[in-house]
């Protein structure tokens, strides 16, 4: 067995080609990882990123260099790629087209690495199947953000949000789950927020965290707990829900649930005020929470 980490991210980088409200055009090697990596490395954890791409498409570590994660990888015939085209200043409103779809990850592909925390972080759906956590979860805890479990790229190239089929199949091998307001709806048919985390934990997630563009919740069973996003800008929009949650299951394995609440949200507000990753340190997230909170 290799090096110990504190989280292992697992999943495809993106070619994302930005599209703002204005026409502005941003070409990035993004993803889930990126954003995901970079908060939980920054934030102190020790964490590995395993990813897949095409290599002739991008230079995988140098995206990742100063991050603070080791960077794990392996060939795929295609690089996943996305078309982002925002309608709104505040980016809630998009159209999203795959311009390319990743190689599905195994368990087998994975680096040899101890890890307390399988963190998925996909794009689309069938970049992972259910047995994938299934495995993972009898080697550690397993955290799954719902979106590559929802979002479908349809025969035309764009992508559409349809239920996950085999949900109470497989929400019990996962002891952290996120998803946005839309998401949580479309699984459970709720707009209460607070209703669909139950229903959700009822299911057998262990516990359930949702984001909206004003707060993030969490439930664990016993208690609904939310925090206010503050960010003063919403220049670093993209990447918010990865951020939270990497931030959020870290910061479990030493903290309560209040307290990582907290540090998820402030850190996802302080990331919020500019493009791209978090670059800032721990250092600046809890200098955020003394000013703000």
């Amino acid at each position: 067995m290799g090096k110990a980490y504190d989280v292992l991210v697992i999943g495809p980088v993106s070619l994302d080609h930005n599209i703002d409200y204005q026409g502005n055009e941003r070409k990035e090697v993004g993803g889930a990882v990126v954003a995901s990596g970079f908060a939980a490395a920054r934030s102190g954890s020790r964490t590995a990123v395993f990813t897949k791409l095409n290599p002739a498409d991008a230079d995988v570590e140098a995206r990742f260099d100063g991050s603070g994660a080791d960077i794990y990888w392996r060939d795929s015939r295609a690089t996943c790629s996305i078309r982002n085209q925002y309608f709104t200043a505040d980016k809630e409103k998009r159209a999203c087209t795959s311009m390319g779809v990743c190689d599905p990850f195994k368990f087998g592909e994975l680096p040899d690495i101890e890890t307390e925390i399988y963190h998925f972080a996909g794009l689309v759906y069938g970049d992972f199947d259910g047995e994938l956590f299934e495995e993972a979860s009898r080697h550690g805890k397993v955290a799954v953000d719902v979106q590559c479990l929802l979002r479908h790229v349809e025969p035309d190239k764009t992508m559409a949000f349809h239920d996950w089929a085999e949900k109470k199949q497989y929400l019990p091998c996962i002891d952290y789950l996120k998803t946005d307001a839309a998401e949580a709806e479309i699984l459970t048919g709720l707009t209460d927020r607070a209703e669909a985390a139950k229903l959700l934990h009822s299911w057998g997630a262990k516990e359930v965290l949702i984001t909206h563009n004003t707060e993030v919740l969490v439930y664990d069973g016993r208690d609904i707990r939310t925090c206010p996003i503050k960010a003063r800008n919403l220049s670093g929009r993209t990447g918010r829900g990865d951020t939270t949650f990497a931030g959020y299951i870290t910061e479990r394995q030493h903290a309560g649930i209040a307290e990582a609440l907290q540090y998820c949200t402030a850190l996802v507000s302080l990331k919020m005020e500019t493009p791209g990753p978090f670059q800032g340190t721990r250092q600046d997230v809890l200098d955020y929470i003394r000013a703000f909170y």
